[in-house]
């Protein structure tokens, strides 16, 4: 049976609280692989692969990395509180005049920045407090995040618990400043170890630790699931940036709560990072299978196109509607290289071949939905997660 301290220990402060302060990674005694344990390695291992090898059969990868990095944005920030959707991202994109409808796009605009900042200096830059420090920085250099000092590790006691609950009342406190400056350099060094434990086994106890350690004022969840990613690219199991783990978090909201907090109380590392192996085998499956419906769209489109007589300008459109799949004639003329009136024409044809629909029903500023595209990155909205703990709100 896990000891109880094996993940860190509960210390009374001299006001009064409980803050935790977390031991060092990895677990002792080791994380116990046990047959139901290696039974899951093996099976996220092998979805994880089939993910990294869709790279390779889908045509022109980059669209569909580019909205599975929109849809993690939407969804991570969606978990700490932002209202806005996807399509109300990408109307934003196609007319950003429409920012003003939306006010906490600039939420998921950042943390699309903060991803690809994070990518461009993990090739030169080891993963690492700085690097972390600077992903923070772009996730929350403007709008709801600006007060809670972007890119500085937190000066101040901070907490996790309902709106409104002050710290003697909090859900968890994370390690006060000195205990989770010590745990910063502690979990750097095991960012940096390769000791032979399989990868995805070092990424589940990371993004524990980290959330637990709680190092910023705001935005941890947010980089916490970042890390993820970051550290899966890192260790070279991933080409692309495919998996992301917020929905299923999300999904799960309960149980990944309760599964961290008996890391915490009961020193059960084992059954979060059987939950943890359980959302990477299912969410690399469905972004497999939504990999293989997206090429097969994208067959379907193209032949429709060619035997309609569009020829290379529709198919150059098509093309575009997989990296903007919602889009004005100003952005098809613009992208296309072709005149205002030619691109209306164009826009006409498709929404007649049902390949675009018009969602405005305006008749100035009109927008054009790719239907067909969206609909594979569409989510049912997880009742679980509206009955879990809050934990978002943060002192």
């Amino acid at each position: 049976m896990a000891s109880r301290d094996r993940a860190g220990r509960f210390v009374r402060q001299p006001s009064g609280y409980e803050a935790f302060i977390p031991a060092p990674l990895p677990p002792d005694p080791p994380v116990e692989i046990d047959a139901e344990m290696l039974g899951l390695l093996s099976r996220a291992d092998q979805a994880l692969g089939r993910l990294d090898g869709i790279v390779k059969v889908v045509p022109d990868p980059d669209f569909f990395v580019g909205m599975y990095v929109r849809r993690e944005a939407v969804l991570s920030s969606q978990i700490e509180g932002t209202q806005s959707s996807l399509q109300d991202l990408l109307e934003v994109e196609a007319d950003p005049a429409r920012k003003d409808r939306y006010a906490d796009v600039g939420d998921i605009v950042n943390y699309i920045a903060a991803m690809r900042h994070g990518l461009e200096r993990i090739e030169s830059l080891p993963l690492s407090l700085r690097l972390i420090r600077e992903i923070h920085g772009e996730l929350l250099r403007d709008g709801r995040g600006a007060h809670a000092t972007p890119g500085e590790f937190r000066r101040t006691q901070n907490w996790i618990g309902p709106s409104g609950a002050d710290l003697q009342h909090a859900t968890f406190v994370p390690p006060p400043v000195p205990e989770m400056t010590e745990a910063l350099h502690a979990f750097e060094l095991f960012l940096h170890e390769d000791a032979g434990r399989p990868v995805l086994l070092d990424v589940g106890l990371a993004h524990a630790q980290f959330e637990t350690i709680h190092p910023f004022l705001d935005g941890n969840g947010r980089v916490g699931r970042l890390l993820i990613t970051f550290l899966l690219m890192h260790r070279k199991t991933l080409r692309q940036p495919l998996l992301y783990l917020s929905y299923y978090f999300k999904l799960h909201r309960t149980e990944y709560y309760d599964r961290l907090t008996d890391v915490r109380r009961k020193g059960d590392w084992e059954g979060w990072l059987r939950f943890f192996l359980r959302g990477v085998a299912t969410t690399s499956d469905e972004a497999t299978t939504t990999a293989e419906h997206i090429f097969e769209l994208r067959e379907a489109n193209r032949t429709l196109i060619i035997n309609s007589g569009l020829g290379t300008s529709g198919l150059k459109l098509l093309s575009e509607l997989f990296r903007r799949p919602i889009v004005n004639v100003n952005n098809v003329a613009t992208r296309l290289e072709i005149a205002f009136p030619t691109a209306n024409r164009l826009v006409a044809r498709f929404e007649e071949l049902g390949l675009v629909r018009e969602i405005t029903g305006q008749k100035r500023s009109r927008l054009y939905r790719y239907d067909a595209y969206l609909a594979l990155f569409d989510d049912p909205v997880p009742s679980e997660s509206q009955n879990g703990p809050v934990e978002v709100t943060e002192g």
